[in-house]
């Protein structure tokens, strides 16, 4: 499972000529913390190429609770599969904090794919990518306990987000509150509060307001591999 794409992110990935007629094709749009970027199951077509900041992409279950399952920052575009097949959206988008973008109806981004044949192999190789993210997302929920999830999570957002620190702790200062952690592991705000406990007191990460320290990336990892427990975590050297 990831929380990030894999490869670089699309608009990064364009032939420089390819970015810039895709851009100047659309209007620049903020979006405030929050706002709601794309609704899930609105009819709607345009795509939204993010220029900075960071959103949620998040699905309701059946039982009415809030999944979030994939982080987009700078470079990469969301909306595109309804553009292209004219279909519902299937996820609801959320500005993460402040998000600059620039917004493309959707018959001028179908245009552009037909014109741009570069553009349409990286559009697909991206629907590919997401689709065996969300694969993988399905394993993940049914086989792997709330401790692993949440230290997988935690491991790719110190790797992906992080700043190292000489003394080897990453700080990760994404504004990611524990209601959108826990949504992000696929459990209760409760759960993801008890495993977040268990990881402080061992040392592992150090918590504050939407930020949080990896203090022992290699201990996060045993435990995101499943070659830890919470009952069997190695102990950490002492300085």
């Amino acid at each position: 499972m990831s929380l990030f794409e894999d490869g670089r992110p699309f608009l990064h990935a364009l032939p420089a000529e390819d970015r810039r007629a895709l851009l100047a094709l659309g209007t620049h749009r903020a979006y405030a913390p929050g706002e709601v970027v794309l609704r899930e199951h609105d009819r709607t077509t345009f795509v939204v190429a993010i220029t900075s900041g960071w959103a949620t992409v998040s699905v309701e279950t059946e039982r009415a609770v809030r999944l979030i399952l994939a982080l987009r920052g700078a470079g990469e575009v969301v909306g595109d599969q309804a553009a292209v097949d004219h279909g519902s959206r299937s996820a609801t988008v959320t500005a993460l904090g402040r998000m600059e973008s620039v917004v493309v109806s959707g018959d001028r981004f179908r245009a552009y794919l037909a014109a741009r044949p570069v553009a349409t192999v990286l559009i697909m190789r991206q629907f590919s990518s997401r689709l065996r993210s969300s694969d993988g997302e399905r394993r993940s929920l049914a086989s792997e306990k709330v401790l692993q999830r949440l230290a997988a999570r935690l491991v790719e957002l110190a790797e992906r987000t992080g700043h190292p620190g000489t003394d080897g702790a990453i700080t990760v200062d994404l504004p990611l509150p524990q209601h959108d952690i826990a949504a992000a592991v696929g459990s209760t705000r409760e759960a993801v509060a008890k495993a977040l406990r268990l990881l402080r007191d061992q040392g592992i990460v150090r918590t504050a307001s939407r930020r949080f320290v990896v203090m022992d990336i290699e201990l996060l990892r045993l435990l995101a591999e499943g070659r830890a427990t919470g009952e069997h975590i190695p102990a950490r050297p002492r300085d």
